[in-house]
């Protein structure tokens, strides 16, 4: 099965995730996992990406199809795999179906998570995160017994930095001028799947299996 997964920051792409790879048996791929990986293992590729990464400039999208097909070269993606945060813009999709008929593959489906943005702001801004085991809480879903101290470890929750209203306001904008439209794309080659993320997460997980099946 060879899957793409679309849902704002918040949408609860990573939970979703986790239950398609113990289902499938299939890795989830995201370009920060694979740029770490090839910098890691010194690969061409990789050594490309580090060289603009640590001028702080974006890697091109040449280089980063180019780790994308060494990746999906491994042996764990054999039964399939997740494609997270990429691709972004219309020429990285176009690159990617260019390189998926390369290999012979296509994608089975595009998976989006559906939130209004007033929602995924509730969540994200109700995180609380342990400064020292790192543990996650949520003031309104998953509280802390005792107000703003880990259950854990005793130690104090902190709000992340990125987690304040204002900054997941503009992420979110950033994230529909992007993916508005690759939506477009996918659905016109008919394989975009939308699910109400709204709902409870075993509904959700319930409701993505069956569109899968």
């Amino acid at each position: 099965m060879n899957l793409m997964l679309f849902g704002a920051p918040g949408a609860g792409k990573g939970t979703q995730a986790k239950f398609l790879i113990e289902k499938y048996n299939i890795p989830q791929i995201s370009t920060g996992d694979m740029f770490r990986a090839a910098i890691a293992d010194k690969t061409d590729m990789g050594m490309e990406a580090k060289k603009f990464m640590d001028e702080g400039k974006l890697v091109p999208d040449e280089i980063t199809i180019g780790i994308i097909k060494d990746r999906l070269a491994e042996s764990d993606c054999k039964n399939g795999f997740i494609l997270d945060g990429f691709p972004r813009t219309l020429a990285q999709a176009e690159a990617l179906n260019g390189l998926l008929k390369d290999l012979n593959i296509s994608l089975d489906k595009v998976i989006s998570l559906n939130v209004p943005d007033e929602l995924i702001v509730g969540r994200i801004t109700g995180r609380r995160v342990c400064s020292k085991c790192g543990a996650s809480f949520h003031i309104e879903f998953n509280p802390s017994k005792k107000d703003d101290i880990c259950d854990y470890c005793n130690s104090d929750l902190m709000i992340r930095k990125d987690d304040n209203a204002e900054t997941v306001k503009s992420r979110l904008e950033a994230y529909h001028t992007q993916t508005t439209p690759l939506i477009n794309y996918y659905k016109e080659k008919g394989i975009f799947i939308e699910l109400d993320g709204t709902k409870d997460v075993s509904l959700v997980t319930q409701d993505m299996f069956n569109a899968l099946s």
